[in-house]
């Protein structure tokens, strides 16, 4: 099937008739604002259009081909981590893993893409893929199943389905629409395991109010005993399993409420011999790194939202005014020019003209920030009716974005909440912003698109509408999900098992670390338990912590802090010790997980210990100064 993204640069009519000129019989100040917030839309897209009429072939990607039946389910299968799969029998061990963690829902949308591409196989006449039953059995009948269970001895197939069907036993409760005020926003149970629940039942889908700030709902991540993991708190190798999980769960979320997952098929990008503007993200951050490690930001953009942060806050119509295009393509040749050397004057540029470098920025760049395999999936959460089941799918499809573009959209997100926050200087409210964001965000001349007829009011307000999402709730889209982080857990701990060791000695061990285990889940209603805690930066010595129901990490915090400022404990260096008003305070200090069944996990300040002692009794725990604290040197 063809694929499509939102808009073409030159497919868009100049104004829609949204855009006409406020009627006579409007009462409302809203809707006036309304009409011109869609003015702010089509006029946006006009001045992208006339700033990129000249450059259109040298910034384009490559065309994007149709892909063949059972194509799609292929790569989808190969994204999702388990290309093996598609080949023989032999590989299912590989496979055991990823599944066992599976939810009922995700792996029924495993079996599906898989049936899809086993006939679409077999249809072309081409060796045999084996059937869908040989890995999963839970969408067989319940005859075929049984009689399945009976003749085959699989583990494969006998653990996921036992497994789902404990799964069926739990309580999956989703509250129900309540507007006007704050709701939970459940992160403990899969979003597709919910989704079907809801199925079942009925429940109230919430009106559509686009462009009233005041009546978006509220939500509160319920803090659970093992507490909230915000991106960034997870460790780089426990991250790089996050995006084949959720796409196996956005899957499975759209399968149950009947949206098709588009996605585009990569396209390799034509060079360019810039140094900034039209330069791959990847590219910009490999060469901003040899100036500044660890940067994961570009200095560009960075150095662009301090510009405007400083000076353009209070601007009136920040970002919706236009600058000048001739000064703007010809601040574009400087900072080619002079950005890296440090000779770009920054004091002289008129903010209407930096907010326009910023808006060019995100437009060149070759690829979209959003990436152009998922920018149909980012304008397809507009379709789903419920808006907690949007920002499911949204805060989905963040965590499968490569870093490097998640990084630059949160970057970006983050000031225009800056900007709505200065809504009474600045006439930008959030539906404002949104509109002027949208179509840089969505638009990219590179990219195949077909609009039907009539359809362009709708498509814009939907834009718009998820870019207004992703501002106000991008605290909540930048939290992985209980259910994701308990998945990788399982993840670890099936590959620790996997490996197999000839050296007795080690084998012994083992056999003893399991028993510890056992006895450790036997015992998990112990009211109390020491613990040692690390903080080899600061202290020689380690820190015993007696555990009960009621120790969070904030507590084991201060403690911490009371034993080293009262008790003369032997610091090693105490220049490493961060001090603010001569008093060392625990907000300057995290607790790790380290080892066992994660990576690295900076701990929520809320945690309960002892319940993450149960569920990770091999960890160590490390205290450590915050990273984003300075050192006092």
């Amino acid at each position: 099937s063809t694929r499509h993204c939102p808009w073409k640069m030159n497919q868009l009519p100049p104004k829609s008739p949204v855009a006409s000129p406020v009627p006579e019989s409007t009462n409302s100040r809203g809707e006036a604002l309304d009409n011109l917030s869609m003015d702010s839309f089509w006029l946006e897209v006009e001045n992208i259009k006339q700033s990129s009429e000249a450059e259109q072939e040298e910034c384009s990607l490559a065309d994007v081909k149709t892909q063949e039946e059972g194509e799609a389910e292929a790569e989808w299968l190969q994204d999702a981590g388990l290309s093996e799969l598609l080949g023989d029998a032999g590989s299912d061990k590989d496979n055991l893993v990823l599944l066992s963690t599976l939810t009922r829902t995700q792996a029924a949308a495993v079996q599906r893409r898989l049936d899809t591409y086993s006939r679409s196989r077999r249809r072309r006449n081409k060796h045999p893929v084996r059937d869908v039953r040989d890995i999963f059995g839970v969408a067989a009948s319940e005859d075929t199943a049984a009689e399945k269970e009976e003749s085959s001895p699989d583990p494969l197939w006998h653990n996921l389905r036992t497994s789902n069907t404990q799964r069926k036993t739990q309580d999956y409760s989703c509250t129900v629409r309540n507007p006007g005020k704050e709701e939970v926003f459940n992160m403990d149970v899969a979003y597709s395991e919910q989704a079907a629940v809801l199925l079942k039942g009925s429940f109230l889908s919430e009106s559509r109010k686009l462009k009233d700030g005041n009546a978006l709902t509220r939500f509160k991540i319920p803090k659970g005993r093992l507490g909230v993991t915000r991106i960034g708190d997870l460790s780089a190798q426990d991250m790089k399993k996050i995006p084949t999980l959720a796409l196996i769960e956005l899957t499975a979320l759209c399968d149950i409420l009947g949206f098709e997952l588009k996605r585009n098929k990569a396209a390799k990008l034509k060079t360019t011999e810039k140094r900034l503007f039209g330069v791959p993200l990847n590219t910009l951050l490999e060469n901003d790194q040899k100036l500044l490690p660890n940067t994961k930001v570009p200095l560009l953009l960075q150095a662009l939202l301090s510009c405007l942060e400083k000076r353009g806050l209070e601007t009136e119509g920040i970002l919706r005014v236009s600058g000048s295009q001739t000064r703007i393509k010809s601040l574009e040749q400087k900072l080619e020019r002079d950005f890296y050397s440090g000779l770009f004057c920054w004091d002289e540029v008129h903010q209407n003209d930096v907010s326009g470098l910023l808006k060019r920025f995100i437009r060149e760049l070759p690829a979209p920030l959003l990436t152009a395999e998922y920018l149909p999936a980012f304008a397809a959460v507009q379709n789903i009716p419920d808006l907690k089941q949007r920002l499911q799918a949204l805060n989905l499809l963040i965590l499968i974005l490569p870093e490097s573009n998640r990084n630059t959209l949160k970057a970006l997100l983050e000031f225009l909440s800056k900007v709505v926050a200065r809504e009474n200087n600045n006439k930008m409210n959030l539906w404002n912003v949104s509109t002027v964001m949208a179509p840089n965000l969505f638009m990219h001349k590179g990219l195949p698109s077909k609009i039907p007829e009539g359809k362009e009011k709708q498509l814009a307000e939907g834009a718009a509408d998820v870019v207004r999402m992703m501002i106000h709730y991008q605290d909540l889209l930048w939290t992985v999900s209980s259910f994701l982080v308990a998945q990788v857990r399982k993840l670890n701990e099936s590959n620790n098992k996997r490996y197999q060791f000839c050296d007795k000695r080690i084998k012994n061990l083992l056999r003893k670390i399991h028993a510890d285990k056992d006895k450790v889940e036997k015992n998990q209603g112990e009211p109390s338990k020491v613990v040692k805690v690390h903080a080899s930066l600061l202290l020689k010595d380690s820190l015993e912590v007696h555990l009960n129901n009621a120790t969070r990490v904030a507590d084991v915090l201060r403690q911490f802090q009371k034993n080293l400022c009262q008790n003369g404990w032997n610091i090693v260096n105490t220049v490493n010790l961060l001090k603010c008003n001569n008093s060392t305070e625990c907000t300057n200090l995290l607790l790790y997980e380290v080892g066992g069944n994660i990576g690295e996990h900076c701990l929520d300040p809320d945690t309960y210990l002892l319940d993450l002692y149960h569920i990770n009794p091999h960890a160590e725990w490390i205290i450590k100064q915050n990273p984003s604290c300075p050192r006092m040197f």
